[in-house]
């Protein structure tokens, strides 16, 4: 049977968050065969894309760069982030862990952050690995930092608690390979280079996607352009950026609200009910 759900903490005690997380990046790094799809792939097939593109035209390198960029960020997102969140909570949840844990002094809060810190500490630091190679190997300098950090953080949010909602339609683990296609179908769609090919119509409803978003400000931290920019269009500056990014900001908050709702009405703690 379904109990209720309270993402409001009690109080602000980090305690046991932090030893929840340490438990569950304990249990991470033991799986090797997890380590290593969450660090080579996401690394390595960006980068790889990177040199193989790169030449010595800086606007064409500049779009290349965004483009790996992506690349990283929607690997990242999707298996280190989404997928292994969506596959340890039920895991959890099946073996009745979380309802053990329930009765501790972690809030619903804690006990439902702890699965995705390890993935969100991976992912921040390939992020650092992924941008420090390609900038030392002369990547243009990005035009706004501070939206490729928002697509990144966002990302991670997002894709966490859109993990947390698909729990809530999920089984067991065999059936996350089944819940999860839902969501890869729409980060597929919000890639730039997918909707570059959509029809108008479909281009539009795409652009609401939360990976449109993210890619969205990938683009305009890392080139200063949109994704669908003409190739004679100038950059933005730094600046002119924050005009630009209403609509991604919005799609995430409007991704993060429908997620929650899902959690707070539907989020289970056992395989009961």
């Amino acid at each position: 049977m379904s109990t209720s759900t309270t993402l409001l903490p009690n109080n602000f005690r980090l305690q046991p968050l932090a030893a929840l997380a340490k438990a569950e990046f304990r249990q991470l790094i033991r799986n090797r065969t997890l380590v290593f799809m969450g660090t080579v792939f996401p690394i390595g097939l960006p980068l790889l894309t990177f040199f193989i593109g790169r030449n010595s035209d800086d606007g064409a390198t500049a779009a290349l760069t965004a483009a790996a960029m992506e690349t990283f960020a929607m690997m990242a997102l999707l298996f280190v982030q989404y997928y292994t969140v969506l596959s340890m909570v039920v895991t959890r949840r099946d073996e009745g862990v979380l309802k053990r844990l329930r009765t501790g002094e972690a809030t619903d809060w804690q006990l439902m952050s702890a699965p995705a810190v390890p993935g969100a500490l991976l992912t921040l630091v390939s992020t650092g690995a992924v941008a420090g190679v390609m900038y030392a190997f002369g990547a243009p300098a990005p035009v706004n930092v501070i939206a490729i950090a928002l697509a990144i953080g966002t990302g991670i949010v997002v894709f966490a608690l859109l993990a947390l909602a698909t729990t809530t339609i999920t089984k067991n683990a065999e059936a996350a390979q089944i819940t999860s296609l839902p969501v890869f179908v729409l980060a597929v769609a919000g890639m730039a280079s997918i909707r570059d090919i959509l029809p108008d119509n479909l281009a539009r409803i795409a652009d609401w996607t939360p990976f449109a978003a993210v890619s969205d400000l990938i683009h305009l931290g890392t080139s200063g352009l949109r994704f669908d920019a003409a190739d004679a269009a100038t950059p933005l500056r730094f600046g002119e950026v924050f005009g630009e990014i209403g609509q991604p900001v919005a799609t995430m908050a409007l991704w993060t609200a429908l997620a929650l709702w899902m959690i707070v009405r539907s989020f289970r703690w056992d395989d009961r009910g």
